[in-house]
């Protein structure tokens, strides 16, 4: 289930936030009063002002604080059957079990127990927002929808989930997030390509922080995710039109060849070292081997 809620960091309590800072950080007073001290006022189009109101809720929206804020605000967010996972205001609890009554029954066991903990903390669920998705092979229960319900509502079922910018599917092959991102990709490239013939020229240097800017930034965005889908050919084709640009080599020239020109490291080798970075290192969890199914992606 991946929770949304409404106008999260606007809904912050300060009070409720004042309580749990006072509780956690040394540097408390400072940054209580950074929240609290917070006013505004209304500007209509022709010119008319309201008075100054002040705050009594929200974080700061834009600031590095808001998201460290938020994480602490819900960081006491009570225990569940399901495990919990966030970043920031994007919260998901995932419960696992061969049997469909047994997840629907602790998904609304633990919907029931957040449902007090959001309203006592005055923070509001979105519930068109918040979707219920399945993941697992069996293709006879392709079909299959959770039904879980949160204050009498039935909460809306959708098989192609988007979580952190990635698109989840049923079987974890993640193609439609690279059919996706390619598309995203082409339009880049594109740019990519009048820069290189724009009438005063771009030079090579120019050309290649441009490829790692615009391209590459895009292309691995949550790489060590979904780094082993059979799909990833979807935007390597892409990525080698870019280094085509910037090297202007043509096309019988091997694609792997083309990032030794370009200055540029290979995009499989750029999404490996991605995933080695992220990986733990105190034996909590290692990766999957090599071998190991490859729609599943990275663990």
């Amino acid at each position: 289930m991946f929770i949304d809620l409404t106008a999260a960091y606007d809904t912050v309590w300060h009070r409720g936030l004042t309580c749990k800072l006072l509780r956690l950080l040394p540097d408390r007073y400072m940054i209580i009063e950074m929240v609290s001290n917070r006013s505004f006022t209304l500007t209509t189009g022709n010119g008319q002002r309201s008075r100054s109101r002040r705050l009594k809720n929200d974080v700061p929206q834009g600031s590095v604080l808001a998201p460290l804020l938020f994480n602490i605000y819900t960081s006491d967010l009570p225990a569940i059957i399901s495990r919990k996972y966030a970043c920031a205001d994007d919260l998901a609890i995932m419960h696992a079990n061969g049997d469909w009554l047994a997840v629907e029954g602790a998904l609304s066991k633990d919907m029931a127990t957040l449902s007090e903990y959001l309203q006592n903390w005055r923070l509001k669920l979105s519930t068109t927002k918040t979707v219920l998705a399945t993941f697992h092979l069996n293709n006879k229960e392709a079909k299959r929808e959770l039904k879980v319900n949160f204050n009498n509502e039935t909460l809306p079922f959708c098989s192609e989930p988007k979580y952190l910018g990635v698109t989840l599917d049923r079987s974890i092959t993640y193609r439609r997030h690279l059919e996706s991102l390619r598309k995203k990709l082409t339009s880049r490239v594109a740019l990519l390509r009048r820069l290189a013939g724009s009438g005063w020229g771009a030079g090579a240097t120019t050309l290649s922080t441009a490829t790692l800017s615009l391209v590459h930034s895009t292309a691995e965005h949550c790489a060590p995710v979904w780094c082993r889908s059979d799909h990833t050919r979807l935007i390597d084709t892409t990525i080698n039109d870019a280094l085509r640009i910037v090297t202007g080599c043509l096309r019988p020239t091997p694609a792997d060849n083309l990032p030794i020109p370009a200055g540029i490291q290979h995009a499989e080798l750029r999404r490996r070292g991605a995933t080695i970075s992220r990986t733990p290192c105190h034996g909590a969890w290692t990766p999957a081997p090599l071998s190991a199914h490859p729609s599943i992606g990275c663990r």
